[in-house]
């Protein structure tokens, strides 16, 4: 893992995996809404569409009622831990079986060329994971002794506190989008972008 100790001296690379989590985490987010309000997924039902279907199977998960929600309410939890960076650890922890289970569904069924990105989310979680594998460590040692762990101090860049108060406004932000634009993405994701560059700013301007 001396690569990941590597990358953790670079400023660059620190702040792409604190954008990340914003990406990986509001993407999380934003999807969860639909299955919160109990809606469909997709713009028509699959009720009469084929059994080996995509849209039958979405069709399945709605209908479920409670689990439809729950998936929603497990993908709003896991987005909002990452957004708020402090809790990133836990929620990529936990956003991985949620983005494998995505990845395994877009496989065993015709999506086009939807299995590209779903292999990518699984991929930046991984990412996101080893980049605090230290934190996770503990887990799986019998026994355990004091060590030094430079990770485990507070670094003066990911741990500042502009990420949490950006990470929160993200989340709220995209709370309250979703109800009320039915889920267009373009502007969403480019108000992100814009907050997200004004919060960089806003960084960039405190530490010089």
């Amino acid at each position: 893992m001396n690569l990941i100790h590597y990358f953790k001296k670079k400023k660059a690379a620190i702040i792409f995996v604190v954008y990340l989590r914003y990406l990986v985490g509001g993407a999380m987010v934003f999807s969860s809404i639909v299955k919160i309000k109990g809606e469909r997924f997709t713009s028509t039902d699959g009720i009469a569409a084929p059994v080996n279907s995509a849209w039958h199977f979405f069709e399945t998960l709605y209908q479920s009622g409670v689990y439809w929600k729950f998936l929603g309410w497990s993908q709003l939890l896991t987005g909002l831990l990452l957004m708020t960076q402090l809790y990133a650890a836990l929620g990529a922890v936990l956003l991985f079986p949620i983005t494998l289970n995505i990845l395994m569904i877009t496989l065993s069924y015709y999506f086009a060329g939807t299995p590209v990105i779903t292999g990518l989310l699984v991929l930046a979680n991984i990412l996101l994971i080893l980049w605090d594998y230290q934190k996770l460590l503990p887990l799986f040692q019998i026994y355990s002794r004091p060590q030094p762990n430079a990770f485990l101090s507070s670094r003066a860049i990911e741990h500042d506190r502009i990420w949490s108060y950006l990470g929160v406004l993200l989340f709220l932000f995209t709370v309250v989008y979703v109800p009320l634009f039915e889920r267009n993405p373009i502007p969403w994701f480019l108000t992100c972008i814009i907050l997200g560059v004004g919060g960089f700013l806003i960084f960039h301007r405190r530490k010089t």
